[in-house]
């Protein structure tokens, strides 16, 4: 089926877009990407342009090739160029009200054999299959930042997505070189109902002045071995980004888990967004080392043997995947992929559970709970049943 794809569609050529369409005409495909007006488009082919130069200045690509990717790539402000497209992306940004317009267009133009994606990060699938009249060929097809870099593709299933069109669009996303991941549409998927709420711990425990942001980003880093932490991570996704996504998951869950850390918010209603605006967590470059806190937070957490700052990050987060896996909703395999090629960890939350055991991990969160340090009120079905000795035939699992 993927052999006798031809033509590719992108429609929205933001940062996200526009890696989407580069990374398609890389694989070989025909590309479309088509923006609004003029001035969006000459934005999105620059971002095209800067990419493919980065790539042949590293060495990644030759003169050559990106000249062979380049006459793959077609730029238009109209959709009805899409109408003998066999695929579509979308790519605009995170509004239902855009993708409606966009999906009832695709849906009038493409012929009704054309397979349509949605990138959708936070939105529902199912909803946006629904304005069309072919809610069997919608799928969510979700790419990480930067889209040419990053390996993980979510594929989002709805209740209405053909067996076919699964397949179809696995066997895509391996053909253009990423590792996906098949889920079903529920808030956050994998990768961002797991990475967030983390991101979101760590602001709650800077705001109640647990650490410092130098000693909460070194700690996680160290507890996983992850190439920066959380609050580092922050201002690189966008605090606006983190702050929809706890509140997509909170209107989705209503748990107490899913409410944004109050700091959060205000530093989004203040225009702190991260490196997008310049300020964040860390303003600049140049800021001093914050002093150590002396609060009672922050001495309750140094003298109780059973908390370390780290281990009150990971810990939540491997909760929280245990959870996911519990429900039904996605396999340990599928999960620690999501964690490692999506979010750049160089384990996933199983492993890093087989790493600590169960005991460690359901101490810390027992611990947390008794000084108000999470949300967590009871740990995990799945992460008590590992416990020794609580297993339901009597013994360790």
């Amino acid at each position: 089926m993927v052999q006798e794809f031809e033509k590719v569609g992108v429609v929205g050529l933001g940062t996200m877009g526009a890696g989407i369409a580069e990374v398609f005409a890389r694989a070989g495909f025909d590309v479309t990407g088509v923006e609004i007006d003029q001035a969006a488009l000459d934005r999105g082919r620059g971002h095209v342009e800067t990419s493919l130069s980065r790539a042949v200045g590293r060495g990644k690509i030759t003169e050559e090739e990106r000249a062979a990717i380049d006459a793959r790539l077609t730029f238009t402000t109209s959709r009805e160029d899409l109408a003998d497209a066999d695929f579509v992306v979308e790519a605009v940004p995170e509004r239902m009200t855009i993708k409606r317009d966009v999906f009832s267009d695709l849906d009038r133009i493409c012929p009704p054999g054309t397979i349509l994606a949605t990138n959708t990060s936070s939105l529902s699938v199912t909803e946006i299959a629904a304005l069309t009249g072919r809610p069997e060929r919608v799928v969510g097809l979700h790419f990480f930042n930067p889209a040419p870099v990053m390996k993980l593709a979510e594929v989002v299933t709805t209740v209405s997505t053909s067996a076919e069109t699964v397949d179809i669009v696995t066997e895509v996303a391996k053909r253009i070189g990423k590792t996906p991941v098949t889920v079903g549409d529920r808030a956050g998927f994998v990768a961002n109902a797991l990475l967030v709420p983390y991101i979101n711990d760590a602001i709650r425990l800077y705001e109640r002045r647990v650490a410092t942001r130098e000693e909460i980003d070194a700690s996680a880093q160290k507890a996983a071995g992850l190439p920066m932490g959380p609050l580092t991570l922050a201002d690189l996704v966008g605090l606006d980004v983190c702050l929809a996504v706890m509140d997509v998951l909170w209107d989705e869950y209503r748990d107490p888990r899913y409410v944004a850390a109050p700091l959060l918010r205000r530093m989004v209603a203040a225009g702190r967004l991260g490196r997008k605006t310049g300020r964040g967590f860390y303003a600049g470059k140049d800021d001093p080392a914050e002093p150590q806190p002396t609060g009672r937070f922050a001495e309750m957490v140094r003298e109780e043997e059973t908390l370390e700052l780290g281990e009150m990050l990971i810990a939540p987060q491997i909760d929280d995947a245990l959870r996911m896996i519990g429900d039904g909703y996605a396999s340990a395999h599928d999960v620690d992929t999501a964690m490692r090629f999506g979010c750049g960890y160089p384990k996933g939350p199983t492993e890093l559970l087989e790493e600590r055991g169960a005991e460690h991990v359901v101490t810390t969160l027992v611990a947390m709970g008794e000084y108000s340090l999470t949300t967590i009120a009871v740990p995990a079905p799945l992460l008590v049943d590992q416990l020794p000795d609580v297993g339901h035939d009597g013994h360790d699992h």
